[in-house]
């Protein structure tokens, strides 16, 4: 379910489904871009949990915006 109007904390962790509100792709191609080290590897909570820092995700907004702007 995706929120209306995603927000992103100041501070702390967001788990995958948070990260795809904000950055609109699939969550293969999320995982592929981990892979290729264009998306933050985030931190490992649990041995099924992974969550990333608001902070991570904002910076991968930015980079994103900025890649896009240079097309």
């Amino acid at each position: 379910m995706k929120h209306p109007n995603p927000i992103l904390p100041e501070t702390g962790f967001v788990r995958l489904p948070q990260v795809l509100a904000v950055i609109p792709i699939s969550r293969s191609s999320w995982w592929a871009g981990i892979k290729d080290g264009k998306y933050p590897r985030g931190v490992k909570l649990a041995p099924h949990t992974r969550a990333w820092t608001a902070e991570e995700i904002r910076g991968l907004i930015q980079r994103l915006q900025i890649g896009a702007a240079d097309e």
